[in-house]
């Protein structure tokens, strides 16, 4: 894992540790002030949680991959989540992933270069009279019926991406 500053992540993970440690189970909660610190869970950060905690890194690592809300690759800000249940399927689905991955240029599971977009495919939002659908976040998109509704979507969250790299500079 590159960053420019790990001290002060290390020290903010320590600080999550400490009210934790004490706790019954706390490896859960460990993970989620490590999540919210890093963006994600890099294998150094289990490995340390471990440490810290005294458990071993199987069981750290088997908390992390067994709770769905965990990522161990990293998210982009702006999070495309499109359903491939059947209705968005049969609707739409693979065009939308099509046109995430011809506009953002990037595929299923990978995330931007700049750490603003990431893609992935979902079984199911839960929007199935509305499909083909997605979500951004969590923000639900419906009846995305052609790749220009897909575009307008990618051409919103782009200008808040730039929006929020201008004012982060």
């Amino acid at each position: 894992m590159k960053c420019k500053d790990c001290a002060e992540l290390y020290r903010q993970l320590d600080e999550v540790i400490e009210q934790n440690k004490h706790l019954p189970g706390p490896i859960i909660q460990t993970l989620h002030g490590a999540q919210k610190i890093f963006g994600y869970l890099p294998r150094e950060v289990l490995e340390y949680v471990a440490n810290k905690l005294g458990h071993p890194v199987s069981e750290v690592y088997g908390v992390a991959t067994f709770y769905h809300l965990f990522h161990l690759k990293p998210k982009g800000l702006f999070q495309f989540k499109v359903c491939l249940g059947t209705a968005c399927y049969i609707r739409g689905g693979p065009m939308i992933v099509d046109q995430l991955k011809a506009e953002l240029g990037i595929g299923l599971d990978e995330v931007s270069e700049d750490r603003m977009f990431s893609v992935e495919a979902v079984r199911c939002i839960g929007a199935c009279g509305l499909a083909p659908a997605m979500m951004v976040n969590d923000k639900v998109y419906d009846r995305l019926i052609s790749p220009a509704k897909v575009r307008a979507v990618i051409n919103h969250y782009r200008a808040l991406a730039a929006e929020h790299q201008r004012t982060s500079a």
